[in-house]
């Protein structure tokens, strides 16, 4: 596995957190885990409970998609050989998501405001099922990162766990810094936000593009089969 799969995997986590899709879960997870303010030892915990079940719940439904997916030798040949075919509209389909170029609505939330509120007022280890919940509740962009992204990535480097993990981490990590900011330093988290939420439109569009050319690319080698590469 490549130091560029782990990276592109942690990236797209961190993509998929700070995008304005799931942005009202990050808020809430933001105000839980931050809510003990100068409690150092229980923002620590809760944030490190929070990653833990993002992380797991990609992890366990990767695996569950790619053991899926594999479960037969005729359909790990089929996916050897097709795999690359595919990989090439899912990708331009993705980029064309993120670039705003394809719009959709609906979301899934499978933390509603009743799970939220007993959250709010029970133990750091809250964190971890909220982590689970709002890592499942998929909206398009999410989906599109999740689905037409990480599982491709995954499956061409047959990893059912090493990248959904490095996927879950990197949803998390914005979360968990800005609960640190927020509770050690108030003051400058308005600040630091509205700079995150300039820079973000700006990341999403280059990932976008970088997914359409890749796209291409894959669709022109492996579906047209045309040698881009002169040799």
């Amino acid at each position: 596995m490549t130091w560029l799969a782990l990276g592109s995997a942690l990236w797209l986590g961190i993509l998929t957190s700070i995008s304005p899709c799931p942005l009202a879960t990050n808020i809430a997870a933001i105000g839980f885990i931050s809510r003990k303010v100068g409690h150092f030892g229980h923002v620590l915990f809760a944030g490190l409970m929070y990653t833990v079940g993002r992380t797991l719940a990609y992890v366990g439904l990767g695996a569950l998609i790619m053991a899926g997916l594999m479960a037969s030798s005729q359909v790990a040949i089929f996916l050897q050989q097709h795999l690359n075919q595919w990989l090439g509209p899912v990708l331009i389909l993705a980029g064309m998501l993120l670039i705003g170029l394809l719009s959709g609505t609906a979301s899934l939330n499978l933390a509603g405001e009743g799970i939220q509120k007993r959250a709010a007022s029970g133990g750091p280890g809250w964190a971890l099922a909220l982590g689970v919940l709002f890592a499942l509740s998929f909206c398009p962009v999410s989906a599109g990162l999740f689905f037409g992204g990480l599982i491709p990535l995954s499956t061409n480097h047959g990893s059912m766990v090493t990248l959904p993990a490095l996927y879950g981490l990197g949803t998390a990590l914005p979360v968990v810094v800005f609960a640190f900011i927020m509770a050690f330093a108030s003051q400058h988290i308005g600040r630091a936000f509205s700079r995150l939420v300039q820079i973000e439109r700006w990341l999403r569009y280059a990932t976008g593009i970088v997914f359409i050319l890749a796209g291409f690319y894959y669709s022109l080698t492996y579906v047209y089969e045309i040698n881009l590469h002169g040799v």
